[in-house]
């Protein structure tokens, strides 16, 4: 009985492993689901609000919207539609994994209350003191960024 559990085991382990990344390997996700069953990105921050305002505005589920298996909260229908209709134009770069973290080759969480938009891109960073080594040169961090995330996409955060 216990070599049939143990072989089921290991066969739903290898299924697992060979089905195709997840995710939350490829964009910094909060832990659990959110009610349309997919993981939170941006801690429920609502992402069209900080791009145009600059606002760290919460979200809410009311009005949620999915975008490459991530969902997204919003503080307004409006909000959530144009998000719905140019989702690029507003989901946080690298995953929104820390874009200091991707440009040295790993995937540090990225934290709305330390973020920035620049060039009409949404970036977020670990925490304060990482993002104060990023304004003494975004534009050379955020190039090493974009080199390391075609890299590193679809790396678990773990194995980096």
């Amino acid at each position: 009985m216990i070599r049939k559990t143990l072989a089921a085991a290991l066969s739903v382990g290898a299924l697992l492993a060979a089905s195709p990344a997840f995710a939350a390997d490829e964009a910094n996700v909060v832990p659990g689901l959110t009610a349309v069953g997919k993981p939170l990105g941006l801690h429920g921050v609502d992402p069209v609000a900080f791009v145009e305002l600059g606002n760290r505005i919460e979200g809410t589920a009311a009005y949620t919207a999915v975008h490459e298996d991530v969902a997204y909260y919003f503080d307004s229908r409006a909000n959530m539609e144009k998000f719905k209709r140019n989702a690029a134009a507003y989901v946080p770069a690298n995953g929104g994994f820390c874009t200091f973290g991707v440009s040295v080759g790993k995937k540090f969480d990225g934290d709305p209350r330390f973020a920035d938009v620049y060039k009409g891109r949404l970036y977020v960073f670990l925490n304060e003191e990482i993002f104060r080594m990023y304004q003494k040169d975004k534009d050379g961090v955020i190039a090493k960024a974009d080199a390391n995330w075609k890299k590193i996409k679809s790396t678990a955060a773990g194995e980096l």
